[in-house]
């Protein structure tokens, strides 16, 4: 019986090391998330000051697809490693009352700009390029869109394939640079 308290003891030690925490929102939080005005054309220019991709990230509380991406999938090292190295994210509230500035300047809570943007499920990720056009909203300047939970590889993929600005490349899509990396993990190829 001491065996498997220590055990369990051990195993909730390793389980609260990986999993974020939930804040007073009743959201998940990350070291990697940015804690900002949500004035979007700002959070651009400051990613871009520091060489990043700006990332938002639709969440709410209760949600079980986003507390499995925060347990199982963002504190994987390697994809913790992108997003910490690659990414400037924001994090917003599906039902939330904070107000955000899209680029095109409408101020919105985030409730209604979640509903001016369309977005349905959490997660949802947005992906934003270094430059917006004038007028755009964030998801018709978005060169890429994640919406709901997905695994480590594709999250991984995902991550890598915008930071690399694989959506310039019109002859590998995302759906094939995916299956090229699937390929390449599986064959040993792939650090």
């Amino acid at each position: 019986m001491a065996r498997f308290l220590a055990f369990l003891a051990g195993a909730l030690v390793a389980f609260g090391a990986h999993a974020s925490e939930l804040g007073d929102d009743g959201l998940h939080k990350a070291d990697w998330m940015r804690d900002t005005f949500k004035d979007l054309s700002e959070d651009l220019a400051e990613a871009n000051e520091e060489g990043k991709r700006l990332m938002l990230i639709f969440e709410q509380r209760g949600c079980i697809y986003c507390t499995k991406m925060h347990q199982d999938v963002f504190p994987d090292p390697a994809v913790t490693a992108v997003l910490e190295d690659k990414y400037f994210v924001v994090q917003l509230n599906l039902h939330g009352s904070t107000e955000v500035t899209d680029f095109d300047g409408e101020t919105l809570e985030e409730r209604h700009m979640a509903r001016k943007w369309g977005i349905l499920f959490t997660p949802t990720l947005l992906f934003l390029p270094q430059e917006v056009a004038k007028g755009q909203t964030a998801p018709q300047a978005a060169v890429a869109q994640m919406p709901g939970a997905f695994g480590k590889g594709t999250t991984l993929d995902m991550l890598t394939w915008v930071a690399q600005e694989g959506y310039l490349n019109s002859k590998e899509d995302f759906q094939r640079y995916h299956a090229r990396m699937i390929q390449e993990r599986n064959n040993g190829s792939f650090d």
